[in-house]
């Protein structure tokens, strides 16, 4: 067997970080996560970088802040990838998703695996001429996208145990459609009738739903995060039949979480439909759009329910442990490198490696995270983000700004920015923006300085410095009182 530890990433879209055990949760069942937790390290403060599913992705993959230079689009070619680089020194690269959008439509995230394996079904439910009818074929728990595809996992690792490789799961679920088996749900909702609720992504009350409808689509997600805990299980339970575990690094993660009536939202976003051939529209339309439907973004911040995500992180020889350091999906390629003995090209990368921070060798790693829709946003704009579905943006979408003391809410011009103490407000549920001005607008002049050193485009950073000159005037004696 190689000396060169194998490498298992396993990524579970939705999956919210409160809703394990090893996070607190004691009404969610999810043993087998929390088993791995129990002889892994476990990071406490692992936050979302880009967002939503793809630009995570590409965030997870390249090990930049994806969201400083694109979009929900294929894949840069001229970034470097984890798989391509793991390849060219010698792994096996191996890439097997049911998530949806990685080679749909020409967008190229296999780029660098040797073999690559889509599970389809998921998001066909929305595309007629890509078996809209898929689940209707279902018997068996077995039949489930997030079991065929750990099944299909386990069993490429039963043909290459003995390579050197470098496997990627991705699973949609706990994503929407929540639709495990009745008795998934059952356990969080005795007497369970089959109903299902979809997210209404907006406003659950102004959508007419009563607080009940919330819970019950609610103890549907909560059923299948506990049928992705049983199908990791397994693949992890492969793990060990297989004697890999002593010279594998396994990383659990997900890209960001959900709203279940949290800030009055149902959902990851808010958007309604919306014509554009109306007089009043400001976006810039397409001739190919002038007579569409289609949805439009509004504001849509990005709270802890959503930023703040599971990591749990196992590797030979590493002593079980939690962190408290500032972590995020850019970090985890350069670790991966670095813990693999691979060297980083220059200037390949934006992440950090956090390898000091896992061997607990040191406390702390970053100073804050920024978590953001792509920065090109804007008020007005079409885009294909979310599910490569065109909407128009209708504010700028708010980034939020992280420390393991505050957290801030930055729209652009005209919105006025959220400041929570998350020692005292840890569910960001009273903004002391005007108690503590100074400190949110330091926090602010810090992003802005950050986002200007990962290379963002002065378009993108114009409307943010915009704001800090409308937050924070032109007397800087105003702004250091504020500041004390």
């Amino acid at each position: 067997m190689s000396t060169r530890p194998n490498v298992v990433v396993i990524v579970s879209d939705t999956f919210r970080r409160d809703h394990l055990g090893a996070y607190g949760n004691t009404h969610i069942r999810t043993p087998n996560l929390d088993a791995f937790a129990r002889s892994s390290v476990t990071f406490d403060r692992h936050m979302v970088s880009s967002f939503p599913t793809m630009p995570a992705r590409a965030d997870m993959l390249t090990g930049n802040f994806s969201y400083t230079f694109m979009g929900w689009e294929p894949l840069w070619a001229s970034l470097y990838t984890l798989p391509g680089l793991l390849s060219k020194a010698g792994y096996l690269t191996m890439g097997v998703v049911d998530t949806p959008y990685f080679i749909r439509n020409r967008f190229g995230y296999d780029r660098g695996f040797d073999d690559f394996i889509w599970i389809r079904g998921q998001g066909d439910d929305t595309r007629p001429h890509e078996r809209s009818d898929y689940r209707s074929t279902w018997k068996f728990e077995s039949d489930r996208l997030v079991a065929r595809t750990m099944t299909a996992a386990e069993e490429w690792l039963e043909r290459h145990y003995e390579d050197n490789f470098f496997l990627y799961v991705d699973t949609w679920d706990p994503h929407e459609p929540w639709d495990a088996p009745s008795y998934y749900t059952k356990m969080y909702r005795p007497g369970y009738s089959g109903r299902q609720i979809y997210p209404t992504y907006g406003r659950w009350q102004e959508a007419g739903l009563s607080w009940d409808d919330v819970e019950l689509a609610h103890a549907t997600y909560c059923g299948e995060v506990t049928m992705v805990d049983h199908w990791i299980g397994r693949l992890l339970s492969k793990l060990d039949v297989l004697g890999l575990r002593e010279n594998t690094l396994i990383f659990f993660l997900s890209d960001h979480g959900f709203y279940f009536g949290e800030h009055g939202y149902f959902g990851k976003a808010e958007w309604i439909n919306d014509q554009l051939a109306t007089a009043n529209s400001s976006a810039v339309m397409p001739a190919w759009l002038s007579e569409s439907w289609l949805l439009t973004v509004d504001w849509s911040p990005l709270y802890q329910e959503l930023t703040r995500i599971p990591l749990i992180v196992s590797a030979p020889g590493l002593e079980p442990g939690r962190r408290a350091a500032l972590t995020t999906a850019p970090d985890l390629a350069p670790t991966i490198l670095e813990l693999t003995g691979i060297d980083v090209p220059s200037e390949a990368m934006q992440g950090e490696s956090f390898r000091k921070v896992l061997a607990g060798d040191k406390d702390e790693h970053r100073r804050f995270v920024v978590s953001s829709w792509p920065l090109y946003f804007a008020e007005g704009e079409i885009t294909t983000a979310v599910d490569s579905r065109p909407r128009r943006v209708a504010s700028y979408m708010p980034i939020t700004v992280t420390t393991p003391e505050r957290s801030l809410i930055l729209g652009g011009p005209g919105d006025a920015p959220e400041l929570y103490d998350l020692g005292d407000d840890p569910h960001e549920q009273t903004n002391v923006w005007e108690a503590r001005s100074g400190e949110g607008i330091a926090l602010m002049e810090e992003t802005i300085s950050f986002l200007e050193e990962q290379g963002a485009p002065e378009q993108y950073l114009q409307p943010r410095r915009t704001v800090l000159e409308e937050q924070s005037g032109s007397d800087p004696q105003k702004n250091a009182a504020n500041a004390i």
